[in-house]
């Protein structure tokens, strides 16, 4: 499984990559907001850490506006990926920026359905919300399985980025689901790495050495 990580924090970001872990990372208009600094400035910063692919977001709603768009954060490196809403203008600006060559994470997806139309128009990669989905007591994995179900069926060329991760246990589950990738804030990341055992084992083995030297 693939690990993107959900953020346009330059920090978090290089921080991950130093873990020996990171694939790539996906982001979005509030997550870059958040960061203080022009938009061209946090791409950059990103690029120079990450050589995985990088999501970067539309806000066009029109698919001509998308178009012109994605081109145009296409052109900041090879491994800019466009992420286009799931829409019907979205699927015309998935179909045209694909034949261009340019690879699109159809984002916003919540439904097999729409996960289906993304991937016949060429998407690269697909991003089921399964967090919000599980905020309104729908099961979140489940389209996850159905998603899979649908890539292998039909051998689709694109991958399943489990998005709108809350906790551990949606990169587990999804994991043993055999989705190809999962994006995840930073914190979530940070709990993947903790168990109380671990703690203790090292503790123990710290005081056992302590212990040998005297």
């Amino acid at each position: 499984m693939k690990i993107f990580l959900d953020t346009a924090n330059i920090d978090k970001i290089k921080e991950a990559a130093s873990w020996g872990i990171l694939d790539g990372v996906t982001t979005n208009p509030t997550l870059i907001s958040k960061e203080g600094k022009d938009f061209e400035t946090v791409v950059k910063e990103i690029l120079e850490v990450v050589k995985g692919p990088i999501s970067l977001e539309v806000v066009s709603t029109d698919w001509e506006g998308m178009v012109e768009e994605g081109k145009k954060l296409a052109s900041y490196g090879d491994n800019v990926v466009i992420k286009i809403p799931m829409t019907v203008e979205g699927l015309k600006a998935i179909k045209a920026l694909s034949s261009m060559g340019i690879k699109v994470n159809t984002t916003l997806i919540f439904s097999p359905a729409q996960a289906l139309l993304a991937a016949k128009a060429g998407s690269r990669y697909l991003s089921p919300f399964i967090g919000r989905l599980d905020d309104i007591s729908s099961y979140g994995m489940r389209l996850v399985e159905d998603i899979m179900v649908i890539v292998e069926n039909y051998g689709f060329n694109c991958e399943v980025i489990v998005a709108s991760v809350r906790h551990p246990m949606h990169v587990l589950e999804a994991a043993l689901i055999g989705a190809h990738i999962a994006t995840v804030p930073f914190e979530v990341l940070q709990k993947m790495v903790k168990h109380p055992l671990t703690d203790i084992g090292l503790e123990r083995f710290l005081k056992d050495w302590e212990k040998l030297k005297e």
